[in-house]
């Protein structure tokens, strides 16, 4: 297919509490007029970005993961955003792709926020998650991952980019709104590539406050669609001829320094 419907969901979350957020993310999820490919979530939906994985963690059979099941299969939709799981005595910022078939993909998040913690309560990830949806692959990754290009930098193989969006969850602090805006424009134009950026609103269980400022931007850096400050669910089409015809009028990752990513 020439296009991609993505749906994000930039809304406030109720603090460490499972039932609420998923009762209401599921009627956000329902009201979406049409017939959405893709729905992002934001980085730990189901609690916001807690630091009490031990109190809050579930297993990859836990009931957020089956709502994930249950939901995508009866919306007929892929879902994804990152939750707490635990395996094998760890805990993870385990971000999840989630087939309409019950097929799950997941990226568990390389760059762990030591300024707040996340380091001392959670385990690192190694592996990138490139996923595949109707002909266009997707490179998935969480929040402080942004700050860091070369987990997320094109890599081609021949002639053919790695991939043609990059989808970052997100729970970015409105205090550093600029970052956030600014590396997501960086990202898009440095890998030319669709960029979908979901972030929260409100103001979480530590009194930090979040901007939402979720964002989809063309391969040239350029908006898509803002969402603003404000809680909103928006779906826009992307276009694969756009993508092509850019990436042909400037052919500048064929320029590109090739490196191998070491775990």
């Amino acid at each position: 297919m020439t296009t991609l419907k993505v749906t994000i969901i930039q809304t406030s979350l109720f603090w460490e509490d499972k039932a609420s957020n998923l009762q209401m993310l599921e009627q956000k999820i329902w009201d979406i007029p049409g017939r959405p490919e893709l729905v992002v979530l934001p980085e730990m939906f189901s609690t916001g970005f807690s630091m009490d994985p031990v109190r809050l963690a579930e297993t990859m059979e836990g009931p957020s993961v089956a709502w994930m099941k249950k939901t995508a299969a009866e919306r007929k939709i892929i879902l994804t955003g990152s939750l707490i799981i635990e395996e094998d005595g760890r805990y993870f910022n385990r971000l999840l792709w989630m087939l309409p078939n019950g097929q799950c993909g997941h990226y568990d998040k390389r760059h762990l926020f030591a300024y707040g913690g996340e380091d001392q309560s959670y385990s690192p990830g190694h592996k990138r998650l490139i996923a595949s949806v109707n002909g266009w692959k997707i490179h998935l990754l969480i929040c402080y991952d942004l700050r860091f290009p070369v987990w997320s930098r094109q890599s081609p193989q021949g002639d053919e980019p790695e991939y043609d969006l990059l989808v970052y969850v997100a729970n970015w602090p409105q205090r550093r709104s600029h970052a956030w805006k600014t590396l997501l424009q960086a990202r898009a134009i440095e890998n030319q590539c669709y960029v979908v950026g979901v972030n929260r609103t409100g103001v979480d269980g530590n009194q930090i406050a979040y901007a939402g400022d979720s964002v989809i931007l063309d391969p040239l850096g350029q908006t898509v669609h803002d969402c603003g400050n404000d809680p909103s669910v928006v779906t826009c089409e992307l276009h694969r001829e756009s993508l092509e015809e850019i990436r042909t009028q400037f052919p500048f990752l064929k320029d590109a320094d090739s490196f191998i990513l070491e775990p």
